[in-house]
């Protein structure tokens, strides 16, 4: 994908520049961290992606018209890891699974307007302390669905190394001597941001570097770590990927999939779901920290 040869590819490994997973002792990727890779090292290796296969081009993952799913088959919205992994294992057995790197607002917006298959979600309601079952109730009114867990993961602060301002707590953030990056809305860690903000009667437009939005976690870890930006809010799992970040952590949020409860017994979902409660797709995730996979494949929640 990258125009490289293979001893390039550890070279990318060994010095930290492209995210990467192990089981035993194989090295594994996933599109997403190509993505990443590729928005975070500039001209070159973007020149380099438009010259070679088109597997990467950024139209395929926000393209959600029904001829595409039509063309392609089962769409999966989401932009974590473990669900490029269940893609993955759901074309092994037969089920042409494609993402959409979208976050959990427009996911939910996107299965009520029938443009997905399943739609991930992690969003935080203050008024009921719930995830997600809230937000699926509003999104996609009248429709039936089913809330099934992916993973439990740690939420909190991006701070540089050393934490040398102090950072502790969500009102720390309308400090004068300090400037974030915030995630785009409709994303999971926005929301949990604004509502936090919400119950302190603070504004986000009072804060510093509120309106300076990106769409990946990697990617407001990473000014923090070049120090472009003091703080940012993401899980855990990617602060253990970018240098000089250190994570405080604030809040364990509950990662789900939503899917339509009449389409449950269609040869997709079952297998989605059968996949998710297998021994084989748990082990996978064994020895990657930041996962909490004990109710994975379990239904939390209907609406």
């Amino acid at each position: 994908m990258l125009h490289v040869s293979k001893s390039g590819v550890y070279g990318l490994i060994k010095n930290g520049d492209i995210g990467h997973y192990k089981v035993g002792r194989k090295i594994r990727f996933t599109e997403a961290h190509v993505r990443e890779y590729v928005e975070r090292s500039g001209t070159t290796a973007r020149a380099a992606m438009r010259n070679g296969p088109s597997a990467l081009d950024e139209d395929r993952y926000f393209d959600l018209s029904p001829e595409r799913r039509s063309a392609n088959g089962f769409v999966i919205c989401g932009q974590d890891l473990i669900l490029d992994i269940l893609s993955n294992f759901m074309r092994m057995h037969g089920v042409m699974a494609l993402r959409a790197y979208i976050g959990s607002y427009d996911s939910l917006v996107s299965l009520y307007l029938d443009k997905v298959s399943a739609a991930t979600a992690h969003l935080w309601d203050s008024s009921t302390d719930d995830y997600n079952a809230p937000y699926v109730r509003a999104l996609v009114p009248g429709v039936r669905c089913l809330i099934v867990n992916v993973t439990y993961r740690m939420q909190g602060f991006y701070v540089a190394k050393g934490n040398p301002k102090g950072i502790r707590s969500w009102r720390d953030l309308a400090r004068d001597d300090l400037t974030m990056i915030n995630r785009e809305k409709g994303a999971g860690s926005r929301v949990l941001l604004d509502e936090n903000l919400g119950l302190l009667g603070l504004y986000g437009s009072k804060i510093k570097g509120y309106d300076n939005e990106n769409q990946s976690h990697l990617t407001v870890a990473s000014a923090v770590g070049r120090g472009d930006a003091d703080v940012a809010v993401g899980n855990e799992k990617i602060a253990r990927q970018v240098e000089n970040v250190d994570f405080i952590p604030l809040k364990k949020e509950r990662y789900d999939i939503v899917i339509k409860k009449e389409q449950v017994e269609t040869a997709e979902i079952a297998t989605m779901l059968k996949i998710l409660r297998s021994d084989r797709f748990r082990n996978e995730f064994e020895n990657i920290g930041g996962y909490d996979i004990r109710d994975i494949g379990k239904i939390v929640a209907e609406t």
